[in-house]
């Protein structure tokens, strides 16, 4: 009880250590941020398309990480931001406003606004009125998105757009080179910036109130505060993720708002395991190159292979991926300190 105490404290202590403000990089992390997007990009140049959709996906499912693995919130309208965002820098685009990286800006602040307001909500609420209201948000904005096809082009979808060249050197081309790199830079700045988030006081403070809520306002800690900060950013970075979309595709479709992309990232962050900015990124990469493997053999039944992958990911790898992993390193350190 005293331990958990002094760890309580210590995560809203106005002076923590240096270890607790900066995230080391390791070797092969470094070298594997450097060269797996080289590899995807020299060894798979037809498959372009499908890599930058996984680095969306990425995007996406972190933003949800930060919102339920971290903070604790638990939501089935995370599309709500992403289609928003993706609406905005659509609309933005059709009317004159090429620039890309604006169109990024733009696109998280309206998302951002929007999670700002649902989030005072959702602070007052339980878990199940959580999903009930983040679920309805979605369907209201989505039924909004399709009444409205004068402007958002309703379920034939918003077409028509061109995107300007980034950083005014590099144009979109066909063959999706351009928005490969695109859409892995913005992946990286997202998680770089994430990275030293979770590892800052106010990251740490999220993990301490997700574990112990009812414990932290005793330590002085402004829990409504916190979580609607942390929802609002995270909708503001699920906002990113539906404006690249937008970008690299040069279309929005009524789906971007669907519930079953709400679902779909929720199990990508389920399957990597929530908590751990990694286990977003491996349950994205993951669920994206099951879902293309196995509509392609399939595209009637592929989610049956889906649910299998869930019931087998409950029973043999509680907690995601990562969880499995970490649980299988420190057994292997712990065989390995008892038989030296």
């Amino acid at each position: 009880m005293n331990a958990m105490r002094l760890w309580l404290a210590g995560l809203v202590s106005p002076t923590p250590g240096r270890h607790l403000l900066r995230a080391r990089w390791g070797t092969v992390e470094r070298l594997l941020w450097v060269l797996l997007p080289v590899a995807v990009f020299v060894f798979f140049p037809g498959h372009l398309l499908l890599a930058t959709q996984i680095a969306i996906a990425c995007v996406f499912a972190l933003s949800l990480d930060l919102v339920l693995g971290y903070a604790g919130i638990v939501t089935l309208g995370h599309a709500a931001s992403f289609g928003l965002g993706a609406y905005t820098a659509g609309l933005l685009a059709v009317h004159g406003w090429t620039e890309p990286f604006s169109g990024l800006v733009a696109a998280a602040l309206v998302a951002a606004v929007v999670g700002g307001l649902t989030a005072c909500l959702l602070v007052r609420l339980g878990d199940l009125s959580r999903l009930m209201v983040t679920m309805g948000i979605g369907l209201m904005l989505f039924e909004a998105a399709n009444k409205a096809a004068s402007i958002t082009g309703g379920l034939d979808g918003l077409s028509g757009m061109q995107m300007g060249r980034v950083l005014g050197l590099f144009e979109f081309d066909v063959a999706g080179q351009v928005g490969y790199w695109y859409s892995v830079g913005v992946l990286l700045v997202v998680f770089l910036f994430l990275r030293q988030l979770v590892a800052s006081p106010f990251g740490l403070s999220l993990r301490a109130i997700h574990q112990c809520v009812g414990r932290a306002p005793s330590l002085g800690m402004p829990v409504g505060a916190r979580l609607v900060a942390a929802y609002t950013l995270g909708a503001a970075l699920a906002g990113v993720a539906g404006a690249l979309l937008a970008q690299t595709t040069q279309f929005v479709g009524l789906d971007s708002l669907g519930f079953n992309r709400s679902a779909d990232v929720l199990v990508m962050l389920m399957l990597g395991g929530a908590g751990r900015l990694y286990g977003a990124l491996f349950g994205s990469a993951l669920f994206m190159l099951a879902h293309d493997l196995l509509a392609s053999l399939n595209p009637v039944y592929w989610q049956f292979w889906i649910g299998i992958m869930l019931v087998a990911l409950v029973v043999f790898a509680r907690g995601g991926l990562t969880a499995w992993y970490a649980r299988l390193r420190q057994t292997i350190r712990t065989h390995r300190s008892l038989h030296p």
